[in-house]
């Protein structure tokens, strides 16, 4: 079993930045695939970004080119960097890890960190 603890998340102004971290109870190198996923009130948990373990990533088109999701195995890691955050960009922020060689990890859930971008 892994457990995955976010943090990073809190209020900031439209444009500022914010970086989740995930950290896993166990080495990544037994993870192949990380993710966060958000979901917004009312709405369903889609995926933001992930990455597997040779670095492969998937980003949603909402956030290319603001967010940016890295991993470091040395401390069983995994972060997204949030550049110019918008309004519509609030949400709970899922972190999420699988066994399996997939760019939509979905084996292990975190409990969930709130971001929330104000205009």
């Amino acid at each position: 079993q892994v457990q995955l603890v976010e943090s990073g998340g809190g209020l900031v102004q439209a444009g500022g930045s914010l970086r989740l971290s995930c950290a896993a109870s166990r080495t990544l190198s037994s993870i192949n695939a990380m993710g966060w996923y958000r979901q917004a009130p009312g709405k369903q948990r889609d995926l933001v970004a992930s990455i597997t373990e040779s670095g492969s990533t998937y980003y949603a088109e909402s956030v290319k080119g603001r967010f940016t999701i890295s991993r470091d195995n040395a401390k069983n890691t995994v972060y997204l960097q949030m550049n110019n955050l918008k309004p519509e960009d609030t949400a709970v922020y899922y972190c999420a890890a699988d066994r399996g060689h997939t760019l939509t990890p979905r084996d292990y859930w975190g409990q969930g960190t709130q971001v929330t971008v104000s205009s």
